[in-house]
């Protein structure tokens, strides 16, 4: 249980980090992360060998409920001054060591909690 909670917790932060370096982390936005963390902390007590790929899901989970009521998050800095934005996406999409990637270019921008 101490792996999970540890788990939960830096998804958490680094979810809170990206969110606070595109000023995004206002308290509407905070709960939507705290409603993630708990939908994840039941998928963790079901499979508990999944602490490797939460921060990803709990990125994605993020970023799909921020779309239905705030918007694309995070945008593709490069690709929106160059007049396309489009958000960033998460891979692997299961998978340790999770990326913000432009599709578009096919790069990798920074890891998860480094925006």
């Amino acid at each position: 249980m101490a792996d999970i909670e540890a788990a939960l917790h830096r998804a958490r932060a680094l979810i809170l980090a990206d969110l606070s370096a595109r000023d995004v982390a206002d308290a509407a936005v905070v709960s939507l992360v705290e409603d993630a963390v708990t939908h994840r902390r039941w998928w963790l007590e079901q499979w508990p060998d999944g602490t490797g790929f939460v921060l990803g899901l709990v990125a994605q989970d993020v970023q799909d409920a921020l779309l239905e009521g705030w918007g694309r998050w995070p945008l593709c800095q490069a690709c929106a001054q160059d007049g396309d934005p489009h958000a960033l996406s998460v891979e692997p999409e299961l998978g340790p060591d999770p990326h913000w990637v432009c599709g578009k270019e096919g790069v990798a921008v920074a890891p998860v909690g480094s925006l």
